[in-house]
This record gives structure tokens, C-alpha cells and sequence, in this order.
């Protein structure tokens, strides 16, 4: 019977018979936790994956991203990268999944680092974001590698570290060295969690900065011999409220971005410290005039703005403020900055990936640009390669919450349209 099935039910039954595969695949690596910060357990986590991917034949690398934000010798950034070279020479296709995690957090009914498996879903932190997708590539790999054992080129899968926190000692160290350009590498997916019918082609910008007022210090019963640095980090506050992000909210891309509300500019306070006791909490309150107060914002911006553009919005503000409010000084410092990137349509890339969506689903696939970050933003700026989309199973709202779940059938989907990407991009869509 599986000599007289035609090559691409061939392809698609060598998937389906690694179901399970797919499934422990994903437990197993739930198992580690990951969890980031600190940069927990991923050395053992890419020896797993490494141990894994040479039972099979690969050549296995391991490269720390030493020097990195968080590298330590109690949590180093361990990166695993491994590569199987077809019979002759060809393109390089590499899939590259994140091994970090975040936090658990409250709210789960379940074990977050058991994978659990429960009405045809995988449970766990990181199950869909995106150790679900990690082990669709793996298995998308082998079932191609066991149908077209003569295939030219080379597949490269990584497990890569700290996307969740910019991806400096994964993603970018790695680029830095070269592994994410010609001619190592020509094609680039990165199975992130956004659903298995869509291509996402890239990414809105980010710019992470930090403000801080300055104050005088006093005492808390006479605070008029001070200079309160909340009460001025209050005024920058109500200027962003009532200028600032109501301008945000009337910008508009043409870019594809979900869910709706991101196709506009936006900024998120991330996190607000102010005063002497805000490092030790829970502690006893201290009386005194606070001289320091920062926040640290989260600018997303469209591919229609300047980056230069978006920087002076905020720059504006708080010089007008500088000169308008007594004593009001301020400091700003930049923490991360990433240019939108959209991938075009007719990329290789892009054309394999749907090619294998149209297959599988009898539908064009929806084009899409994810509202944050991932390591895509990587592989263009350092690595100046733009044939790099993500795709990957799980649905991307279940990212980072309790009782995070990737359904066994979106997997084996998504390792189906991917091992046909696999077979477009290294053999031309040979049968």
C-alpha cells in the first residue's frame, strides 16, 4: 500500500505516523523549565535537543552567548544548533525555535511544567510559545528525511535562548557570528505560535527606553524643602495621556498586523519605580521626598514611521516640560530599538510555505505581521537574510497565560506544510 501512495501522501503519512512523536517531543521539552529570567535549565534543555537530533544523524553545535545580558556560569546562555547535509550541495533551510520560557504565573489549574496531555491538547508553559513548534520542525525534518533520503542541501534546526527578554544571547549572538547568513544559510522559518493557516512576514518596531525624573531628597513631614521626582514623573505621565497617546491611537499602517487594534501605534508603561523602599518590599514605608523616579516604556511603532520621528514625540514632551514645570529634570536613556520588517509575498520563503498551507487546507493562507518583536528582527539586522517568516502551530492569544495549551492536530498540521516547505525549497517541489 505505501509503495503505490503518490509522493506528496507519502510526505503527509510519514508525518501523520509521528504523531506521538510530536506529542512526547513537546511534553518532554515542557519538562524543562525554562523559565526566563533567570535563564533556567537551558543547558540541559539544548543537550536534550542535541542529544535528540544526533540519534538521527545530525551534527550538533553548542554555542554560549557569553558576554550576553544574564550570561553566567550559574545561567549560561547555551544555544544548540544542528545540521544534516544532504547527498549534494544545495540551499540550507533552517528552522529556529526559542527555548526559553516566562514565568507561570498564578492562575493554573494544571502542573505548568508536566505536560500534561488532555482532550487532544498538550498543556504547559511554553507549550504553544513555542516548544509545540520546535517539536513540529523536528518532526516535519525527519519524516522529510525518511521519504527523501536523496535530497540536496542541508536542514538546520536551533534551539536558541532569552527571545523572551530581546534575544541577545541567542538569536543575535548567533547572527553576530554568522550562522544566520549566506552563504551558511538561505531560508528561515521560526515556528512562533501564530495559528496554522497563517504566514507571518515579519514584525512592528520596537523602541524600549527608560525615563527618570530627578528630585531632591527630604522629609516625608515637610516635603515643600524637597523636590518630589513622582510628583514630576506624575506631570510626564498626564502629558502622555493627554497628547500622546491619543496622537498614537490615530496612526494607522498598511501593514497586516494582528489583531486589529495593533495596526496602530501604541506604547505601554511597563513598569514605574519610585522612592526609597521600592527595592525592598515588603518593607516599612520610608519618610522621605523620593529624587529618582523611572519608568521604562514600550513604543511599537508602524513601518510608516521614523524611528527619529517616534523618539521626538517623547523628547518633545518632556523638554516642554523641562521648561515649562519648576525644577523639572529628566533623563532618558535607550534600552532596545528594532525597525519594522516585512518579508514580500513572493519570497522563497514565503511561496514554499504557502504551497504546503494550499495543500494541506484547499485555502490561500492569511498573510499577517505579528504586533511584537520575535527573533526574525534578528536574522535581518545582523544577519542581513529577509527570507525568514514565522510559522508554526498554536494560537498566538495563549501565549504567556495560565493553562497554555497546543492541540496535537495543529502540530501535525503544521510539521505537514512544513515538511512540504521543506520539499519546495530543497527539491523544487520534486515528487
Amino acid at each position: 500500500m505505501q509503495d503505490r501512495l503518490s509522493f506528496p501522501e507519502k510526505l503527509l503519512e510519514a508525518v501523520e505516523a509521528r504523531r506521538d512523536e510530536v506529542t512526547e517531543l513537546t511534553r518532554e521539552l515542557i519538562r524543562f523549565p525554562t523559565v526566563n529570567p533567570p535563564g533556567e535549565a537551558y543547558t540541559p534543555c539544548a543537550e536534550f535537543i542535541g542529544d535528540y537530533l544526533k540519534r538521527h544523524g545530525f551534527g550538533v553545535e553548542y554555542i554560549r552567548g557569553e558576554g550576553a545580558p544574564g550570561d553566567t556560569d550559574l545561567y549560561p546562555r547555551t544555544n544548540v544548533i544542528a545540521r544534516f547535509d544532504g547527498r549534494v550541495p544545495g540551499p540550507t533551510v533552517h528552522f529556529n525555535s526559542h527555548i526559553d520560557v516566562v514565568e507561570a504565573g498564578e492562575g493554573w489549574t494544571l502542573d505548568p511544567f508536566a505536560g500534561v496531555v488532555k482532550n487532544g491538547r498538550v498543556y504547559g508553559r511554553g507549550a504553544c510559545d513555542m516548544k509545540g513548534g520546535l517539536a513540529s520542525s523536528i518532526v516535519a525534518a525527519l519524516a522529510f528525511m525518511q521519504v527523501c533520503p536523496d535530497f540536496p542541501g542541508a536542514i538546520e534546526i536551533s534551539g536558541t535562548v532569552d527571545e523572551e527578554s530581546g534575544g541577545f544571547g541567542g538569536v543575535a549572538h548567533l547572527a553576530k557570528l554568522g550562522y544566520f547568513s549566506k552563504p551558511k544559510v538561505d531560508h528561515v522559518i521560526i515556528p512562533e505560535p501564530l495559528n496554522k493557516e497563517r504566514i507571518c512576514l515579519g514584525h512592528r518596531g520596537v523602541w524600549w527606553a527608560e525615563i527618570e525624573t530627578r528630585g531632591e531628597m527630604a522629609h516625608g513631614s515637610m516635603p515643600f524643602l524637597g523636590d518630589c521626582a513622582v510628583r514630576h514623573m506624575g506631570a510626564v505621565l498626564q502629558a502622555f495621556e493627554d497628547e500622546l497617546f491619543p496622537a498614537l491611537d490615530a496612526k494607522r499602517t498598511v501593514m497586516p498586523v494582528v489583531p486589529e487594534g495593533a495596526r496602530r501605534s501604541t506604547m505601554n508603561i511597563n513598569s514605574i519605580h519610585g522612592g526609597q523602599t521600592d527595592d525592598f518590599r515588603p518593607g516599612l514605608p520610608s519618610p522621605n521626598v523620593p529624587d529618582r523616579c523611572r519608568v521604562t516604556i514600550d513604543r511599537r511603532f508602524l513601518l510608516e514611521e521614523k524611528i527619529e520621528d517616534v523618539k521626538g514625540e517623547i523628547v518633545s514632551i518632556l523638554d516642554r516640560l523641562k521648561r515649562d514645570r519648576n525644577r523639572f529634570d529628566y533623563e532618558i536613556r535607550d534600552l532596545m530599538e528594532v525597525q519594522p520588517t516585512m518579508t514580500e509575498r513572493d519570497a522563497p520563503v514565503v511561496k514554499a510555505v504557502a504551497q504546503g498551507i494550499m495543500a494541506l487546507f484547499d485555502r490561500e493562507p492569511d498573510y499577517v505581521i505579528s504586533p511584537g518583536t520575535y527573533d526574525q528582527k534578528h536574522v535581518a539586522r545582523l544577519g542581513h537574510l529577509y527570507d525568514c517568516i514565522a510559522y508554526g502551530p498554536g494560537i498566538l492569544d495563549l501565549a504567556h497565560r495560565p493553562d497554555e495549551w497546543v492541540g496535537i492536530d495543529d502540530m501535525v498540521d503544521a510539521a505537514k506544510v512544513m515538511a512540504i516547505g521543506l520539499n519546495v525549497l530543497l527539491r523544487g517541489g520534486a515528487r
